[in-house]
């Protein structure tokens, strides 16, 4: 008589959190911080159309690492929850930590019910009236969810990145000296320090100021005009950044 196949429910999460991290860990990295004006959101990605920083709703923007296909249906049902909120009550009703504890369900259920965990590691944020309520939620595969008081580095070298913002970052930045620290950071991922120009990264905020919907874009001259002077010009980069999109064979845009 055949035996049963039996794997222990300790080592079946184990080996779904390895498959999760591995996944996030191969992705670029995305930083999120604070800043006087709102809340900075700066990812290394080559690709114009796969991005991986987007706006939820007024007030809310969403930052993702991982697989692309995974954290953009996790997108699109933010921005599907956050409008049918905002129309059944009241557009103040939709809020970051809502969004937040809505996604920690969701994530928390696939970890634990289906065979494949989504490989992604995801960040809402939402801008405040004031600097004090600025709002960074970090998530994970898994549904964990930390709010985070100042910053959130997520994939690729994520503990090099931390390490580089824990000395260069402040509370109270203005926008420039904000995205130097953060264009900086993340260079210093990897074994060595790196120049990363404009077209290497997708820059976007949370504007404390604009009225109604705050999400806005930095791209072309005005991107190069904040970023560090020796990263305003595109440095020749790597083979992989050539390719463009980080959307290779699996659909993954890590």
């Amino acid at each position: 008589m055949t035996m049963p196949f039996y794997t222990s429910p300790e080592q079946l999460m184990r080996e779904r959190s390895e498959l999760a991290r591995k996944g996030i860990a191969r992705g670029r990295s995305v930083v999120v911080l604070k800043f006087a004006g709102g809340v900075l959101f700066v990812a290394e990605n080559p690709s114009t159309t796969l991005h991986k920083v987007s706006e939820i709703y007024d007030r809310i923007g969403f930052a993702a690492v991982g697989r692309y296909s995974e954290f953009e249906s996790l997108r699109v049902a933010g921005v599907r929850i956050a409008d049918v909120r905002g129309y059944s009550y009241d557009r103040r009703d939709v809020t970051g930590r809502a969004l937040a504890n809505t996604y920690a369900q969701h994530l928390g259920a696939i970890f634990t019910e289906q065979i494949k965990p989504f490989e992604v590691e995801i960040c809402v944020a939402e801008v405040g009236a004031t600097a004090e309520s600025d709002q960074l939620y970090r998530l994970t595969y898994d549904g964990s969810i930390v709010d985070e008081p100042q910053y959130v580095v997520m994939g690729g070298q994520a503990d090099a990145i931390t390490s580089t913002l824990k000395d260069s970052f402040s509370d109270g930045l203005e926008l420039g000296p904000a995205v130097e620290v953060a264009v900086k950071a993340l260079g210093s991922g990897g074994e060595n320090s790196r120049e990363l120009g404009s077209k290497q990264l997708e820059v976007a905020l949370l504007e404390r100021e604009r009225p109604h919907r705050t999400f806005r874009r930095i791209s072309g001259a005005a991107l190069e005009a904040l970023l560090p002077k020796e990263s305003g010009k595109d440095s020749e980069g790597s083979d992989d950044d050539k390719n463009g999109s980080e959307d290779k064979g699996s659909g993954s845009g890590k």
